[in-house]
């Protein structure tokens, strides 16, 4: 792997003539088409969600460090910030959905990546396909898109593989909190005056969603933009610790070190060279 510059950022830019509409659907077929230049194959941190079901053919896609098979039946969601490459899916085809936060009202807690089998399987199938319908149809209705996307969404969900438990309102404002907050506040306590919880309230509302507690929760966070920024950047140590809100180098790898087993720079050589150590 290559380091490079900085994480290519992609934004949500839907063809013209459909600038209002929050949703774009194309297939893997379209995404081969428009890209001829590959790029679909870089490190790239989107600022909109992907849905993607595989109907035929198979592939690979890697999310965070993870690589997952593409076959069909496979279910990829792609949630805004999270980098990711297509590594292969050249013989892949299938819809693509792209969408912006504001498309749905909440995000459930998924999975990147899962299979689905059978009924459940075939009835995400037909849902994608009348969103797909829908889509194409001019003009379309940005209300009907939502409301599509709403049934896709509850019924790929229902394939997905169980969460520690059903996330409630305090999680999701915690998570939404981290997300927002992580490159300058470290501490549960922080996040807990900032929402008006107690830090014991914080923990158990993380632990019953994610099956962690809000401190690990916090410190996962932290440690997966850091590996992000070791791995697809050129910016030094020094200068990583900074953007996530460290001191100095030394508080930073002290950190980085607990989190993984080893120090950021043997984790950077280890995954330029095709295969960071687990942690």
């Amino acid at each position: 792997m290559t380091i490079g510059h900085d994480i290519w950022q992609v934004a949500y830019d839907p063809p013209a003539g459909t600038e209002t509409l929050p949703i774009e659907v194309l297939s893997f077929a379209a995404l081969r088409r428009m890209d001829r230049a590959h790029r679909r194959t870089r490190v790239q941190r989107p600022a909109f969600h992907i849905l993607a079901i595989v109907e035929s053919g198979e592939g690979r896609h890697r999310a965070d460090f993870v690589d997952h098979p593409l076959r069909p039946g496979t279910i990829v969601w792609i949630r805004p910030g999270t980098v990711h490459r297509w590594t292969d899916v050249e013989a892949v085809d299938g819809p693509l959905i792209l969408f912006t936060a504001g498309a749905v009202p909440e995000d459930p807690a998924t999975a990147v990546c899962w299979q689905t089998t059978g009924a459940d399987g075939d009835l995400a199938r037909l849902a994608a396909a009348h969103l797909t319908a829908e889509h194409n149809a001019r003009p379309a209705s940005a209300a009907i898109l939502k409301l599509l996307l709403s049934a896709l969404l509850a019924r790929v969900t229902r394939t997905a593989p169980p969460a520690p438990g059903e996330p409630g309102d305090v999680f999701h404002r915690f998570r939404a909190a981290v997300e927002a907050h992580f490159p300058t506040h470290h501490q549960v306590a922080w996040y807990a005056r900032h929402l008006g919880y107690s830090p014991r309230t914080l923990t158990r509302a993380t632990s019953e969603a994610t099956g962690v507690g809000a401190k690990r929760f916090l410190d996962e966070r932290i440690t997966l933009e850091a590996k992000r920024l070791l791995a697809h950047t050129d910016l030094t140590v020094v200068r990583c610790a900074h953007r996530l809100g460290f001191a100095d180098q030394a508080n930073f790898t002290t950190f980085f070190q607990r989190q993984t087993g080893v120090a950021p720079t043997f984790w950077r050589l280890t995954e330029s060279a095709g295969g960071a150590p687990a942690g």
